[in-house]
């Protein structure tokens, strides 16, 4: 077993998850409003769907997302999810207040559920893990062989989550220094990526479908 390497991959795995994307934009956003379990659960959400593509890939199982009529329903839903989520982020900025006793927060559960939506129904993410993963899993079975494979994964997850934990601290750490209209702008800056991301994603489904 090579220590470097298992450091090697707990760096992959923060270097995978710190790439602005959805799932990021979604985690600053709700910890800001909410505070750190909200940004945490968002993120805990993503590693869920993480998991099962690293699952999916490890199992084999990477025929079934090569399906082109899932592919379709996957950049559809996700575009649908996506779009959703940042109109809805826009639409609640006039009942941001900073003071927690002042608002109404956010639900775990329901933070913990967009996070694992975004995820799962990213073609982005599918790609990104069928690209990245798929390929890593399968030098590391080359050169050191099986038995380790599923060590070297959880290294990845490790990384993973150490992101999810620094960024919700991260938004913990940001509300003290923010006013109700740094807050405001912000939630809108996040809705409106959330929303271009979406859009793209719609884009792409129905260019599949038409295509």
């Amino acid at each position: 077993m090579n220590v470097n390497l298992l450091i090697s991959y707990i760096i992959l795995g923060l270097t995978l998850a710190a790439p602005i994307g959805p799932v990021n934009s979604a985690r600053l956003d709700k910890g800001i409003k909410n505070g750190f379990w909200h940004a945490w659960v968002v993120g805990a959400g993503s590693m869920l769907a993480d998991a099962a593509f690293m699952l999916f890939i490890y199992l084999g199982l990477v025929q079934f997302l090569n399906i082109p009529i899932v592919q379709i329903f996957l950049w559809l839903f996700g575009g649908f999810v996506l779009i959703y989520s940042g109109v809805e982020s826009i639409m609640k900025v006039n009942k941001l207040k900073i003071s927690s006793a002042a608002r109404k927060k956010d639900s775990l559960l329901s933070c913990f559920l967009l996070g694992f939506f975004m995820s799962i129904t990213s073609p982005l993410s599918i790609l990104f893990w069928l690209g990245i993963y798929g390929s890593i899993l399968a030098k590391t079975a080359s050169t050191f062989g099986t038995s380790h494979l599923l060590l070297y994964s959880s290294m990845i997850f490790l990384g993973l989550t150490l992101w999810d934990l620094c960024v919700a601290g991260l938004t913990t750490g940001l509300r003290r220094f923010l006013n109700e209209n740094m807050l405001t702008v912000i939630s809108v800056i996040s809705g409106i990526s959330l929303i271009g991301f979406g859009v793209y994603f719609g884009i792409q489904g129905i260019l599949a479908v038409t295509g």
